[in-house]
């Protein structure tokens, strides 16, 4: 798809002195560029996210939760370990 963007001249310029250094079309390191960026838009939302839902304080729930898990660990795995 073809599409019609302003840019700084400077920008441009570095653009094109990429393209020619790397025997790649305009285009390509536009593209590279532009996939780098959504990549990180990503990263961010899920990494805020992420830290939106570990922020809040543990429930009783999931501390009972946790509990019972590394209970079971302990009677599972760690008892069949010779120490």
């Amino acid at each position: 798809m073809k599409i019609a963007i302003s840019i700084p001249e400077s920008i441009f310029r570095g653009v094109k002195k990429a393209a020619e250094e790397q025997k790649r079309s305009r285009s390509e390191i536009f593209v590279e560029a532009v996939g780098e960026y959504l990549r990180k838009l990503e990263s961010r939302r899920i990494l805020d996210s992420l830290n939106e839902v570990y922020a809040s304080p543990e429930t009783e729930e999931e501390r009972d939760a946790r509990a019972a898990a590394l209970d079971l660990y302990k009677r599972t795995v760690l008892e069949r370990e010779k120490w």
